[in-house]
């Protein structure tokens, strides 16, 4: 959340929800490694800790997800020495947290977890007619507002890196406005649409961590050049042939950024566990995960439910049966 310290590093991470009202909040925001900052925001926002492991649990779980096939499988290990450096991983990481944080926020307000924000109120919907439907418009102008000033991005950073973090914090937060949809309900005798109401909701978080996983696999190296018309420095990408010969490429505000190659995560390191062990698809992806060590096969048996049907009134009836499945692990 600050930038300095890895998201899993949290300790209520995958505890249950958060202690209600009153001052549980305020020792929840304690636990959590925030600035002294951020740690005032969090107490003056009953409900905002709990948001805050939402999102952390959120961001997780769609980076492991995204990058279950792939030699760095976003796991916990390493992490901390991975948010030092200015890897491909590391923009990743940046952007789908930031993400996770707009998206979680801008649900807590809709759901009526935060007591400072409720339902969006964008000019030109019938909102109030929404919330008199029992509908509620996910308050993404109020997350993007709160998230800048809970992340303190007022001030451009000066250095490559604080530039490249604050870029793929961007891209992650665009990425959750991008998926914002119009959403419209009908009311008309018969399922007509004499009575519409219309709302705005984000789009789920998965759609979200797709769209970011492409960002990745066409994330952009940059450097740091100066710019005489603006008076600082600015990210700049690849040379490209320009009216006056080569120059360079500003990366877009979409596209995520990184300074230096990564490793390979085949082997163990500060920032991985390596992927010996791990399992993989021989038709796909084990010559590339397995790093040319080869791979082990084993045979076991699984148990899976079969020939169900249902059963009068209320319930379905299944046979146990058994397969033989073949599974391959990478060598050591």
């Amino acid at each position: 959340l600050t930038g300095k310290e890895a998201l899993s590093h949290f300790p209520s991470l995958g505890a249950p929800g958060g202690s209600g009202p009153g001052k549980g909040h305020v020792k929840q925001c304690e636990l959590l490694q925030l600035s002294r900052k951020q740690k005032r925001l969090c107490r003056r926002e009953p409900g905002l800790a709990e948001t805050l492991r939402d999102a952390i649990r959120l961001g997780i779980l769609e980076c492991q997800f995204q990058f279950r096939s792939e030699r760095w499988n976003c796991s916990l290990e390493g992490r901390p020495s991975l948010l030092k450096r200015g890897f491909k991983e590391t923009a990743f990481l940046y952007a789908v947290s930031s993400a996770a944080l707009t998206h979680s926020l801008a649900r807590a307000c809709s759901a009526g977890r935060m007591e400072r924000c409720t339902c969006d109120d964008s000019p030109g919907l019938e909102n109030r007619k929404a919330w008199q439907w029992g509908v509620c418009g996910d308050n993404l102008k109020y997350s993007t507002k709160f998230l800048k000033k809970f992340l303190g991005q007022k001030r451009i950073g000066k250095d490559l890196r604080a530039k490249v973090d604050i870029h793929n914090t961007n891209v992650g937060i665009k990425a959750v406005k991008n998926g914002l949809k119009t959403t419209c309900k009908c009311h008309g005798v018969s399922g007509s649409c004499a009575v519409r109401t219309c709302w705005k909701q984000l789009s789920p978080f998965h759609e979200i961590g797709r769209l970011l996983k492409l960002r990745y696999d066409d994330a952009v190296k940059v450097f740091s050049t100066s710019n005489d018309a603006v008076g600082h420095s600015e990210l700049a990408g690849p040379h490209r042939h320009g009216p006056s010969g080569r120059q360079p490429a500003l990366p877009r505000p979409t596209d995520l950024v990184y300074v230096e190659d990564s490793p390979s995560f085949c082997r163990p390191s500060k920032y991985s566990l390596g992927t010996a062990g791990r399992t993989c698809s021989r038709e796909g992806n084990c010559d590339s995960m397995c790093c040319g060590r080869g791979y082990n096969t084993q045979s076991r048996l699984v148990t899976f439910s079969c020939h169900c049907q249902v059963q009068w009134c209320c319930y379905v009836e299944c046979q146990q049966c058994m397969q033989e499945e073949v599974v391959y692990s990478c060598k050591q």
